[in-house]
């Protein structure tokens, strides 16, 4: 059973998945729209929230902790200096899911995450 486990598998283990994460994240807020499947947009929207939330706050601290997660040294730049001062005064909800159908191959659900 998987009562309260709220994070999604993927059928990977724990590194591959994190890592994936990891880089849809960079890729997202780099590029700022990717195409990618419903499973994967549902569980990278939290990990991108919170990245441009800690943010915001523009210290020090926050950029360590984008260097601990984001791979790539232009994301985190792109993060503190152009993400942060868009979404100062909004309070959340800087991502969107939009619905693009199946994909041809294995009719898997594609979305296009892209921030607001």
């Amino acid at each position: 059973m998987r009562h309260r486990n709220k994070n999604k598998i993927l059928d990977r283990e724990k590194g591959p998945r994190e890592l994936m994460l990891r880089n849809l994240a960079s890729s997202i807020i780099l590029y700022e729209k990717v195409k990618t499947t419903k499973a994967k947009a549902q569980a990278v929207r939290p990990l991108v929230e919170r990245m441009i939330t800690s943010a915001k706050a523009g210290d020090l601290s926050a950029r360590r902790g984008l260097i601990k997660v984001l791979l790539q040294k232009n994301s985190v730049k792109k993060t503190m200096d152009v993400l942060a001062d868009r979404y100062k005064e909004r309070p959340g909800g800087y991502t969107r899911i939009v619905k693009l159908g199946t994909r041809k191959g294995d009719g898997a659900e594609m979305v296009q995450i892209e921030l607001v």
